[in-house]
């Protein structure tokens, strides 16, 4: 473990819950978990109780110094947003890590108010990406509208009382023209996506994590996440795929060896080389990191010393 983290196995780390009681239900985590996710209830009581207890005691402590400066600068209190960076690569499980923490954050009296944003709403339309030569890096930084996404966390630091964003669609594949979703001060906002731990490819002064309070990175051997990916790929063949709006239709009319080696090719080709290149490299810049075994669930946890 590099030098600048501590790591705690489950067992201890789970010690530290203390007192925070649960108040995820089995109904209602069924309701978050992600397709292929075994994340269970002892899962949510041994790693995720104790994160969302350090995360409160930080937002508390950061709340109290921005009361603090109010006073002593005479002026109205804005709501300023805490807010949490959560990346990783695809299919590590991010966007359940993202919501098991929405809902936990979201029941601490301090902060009830729990947003959560996905960077997918800032991928370049498809249509964009096609004139740009970048289909087949989708996902990859220059992929992105970066410049658009710091505007927004700028905006939501700021405290501007409403700030609309951009919605994507995974269905089909591409951001959905003239929707947006808004955002209207959140006590907390999560967000969560590949690149959020990167820096702007258009700007060397400022990054997406510059307006992050505490960041998570959702780490495993990159062989586990390809055998996820792989995986998940062949439930959404079985699923999502066979809706005729959705962008991948093609591929629900696969067998399961062809489209098991479709989706190798998939990783090999895309994926691997954006988690190598860009993705992995962010992993030192997080606050936390969550590695995840075999079994899909957390092992370990490291906290920035």
């Amino acid at each position: 473990m590099d030098h600048r983290f501590e790591e705690f196995g489950r067992a201890e780390w789970a010690t530290l819950r203390s007192s925070t009681p649960l108040t995820l239900t089995a109904e209602h985590l069924d309701g978050i978990r992600g397709i292929q996710e075994r994340l269970d209830l002892d899962e949510v009581e041994e790693v995720y109780l104790p994160l969302s207890r350090l995360l409160n005691l930080h937002i508390t402590k950061t709340q109290q110094l921005a009361t603090v400066a109010d006073t002593f600068l005479g002026t109205a209190p804005v709501p300023v947003p805490y807010i949490i960076g959560i990346g990783g690569s695809v299919a590590v499980g991010k966007s359940t890590t993202a919501r098991v923490l929405q809902s936990l954050l979201s029941s601490w009296d301090d902060h009830p108010n729990v947003g959560l944003l996905t960077t997918d709403g800032y991928l370049y339309p498809n249509a964009e990406l096609e004139r740009l030569g970048l289909m087949e890096r989708k996902g990859f930084p220059e992929s992105y509208n970066t410049g658009a996404l710091i505007d927004t966390l700028r905006a939501v630091k700021s405290g501007d009382p409403v700030v609309r964003v951009p919605v994507y669609s995974h269905l089909v594949y591409d951001i959905v023209p003239d929707t947006v979703e808004e955002i209207r001060q959140p006590d907390v906002l999560i967000v969560e996506g590949l690149n959020v731990l990167q820096g702007n490819p258009n700007s060397s002064n400022l990054f997406v994590s510059d307006f992050f309070d505490f960041s998570i990175y959702v780490d495993a051997e990159e062989a586990l996440i390809k055998q996820w990916y792989v995986e998940r790929f062949l439930l959404l063949r079985a699923s999502v795929f066979s809706n005729p709006d959705s962008y991948f239709r093609h591929y629900a009319e696969l067998g399961s060896a062809e489209a098991a080696e479709v989706a190798s090719d998939i990783w090999d080709n895309i994926n691997a080389p954006n988690l190598r290149q860009n993705i992995a490299p962010t992993r030192p810049r997080a606050s936390c990191i969550l590695t995840k075994g075999a079994n899909h669930s957390v092992s370990t946890v490291a906290l920035r010393k």
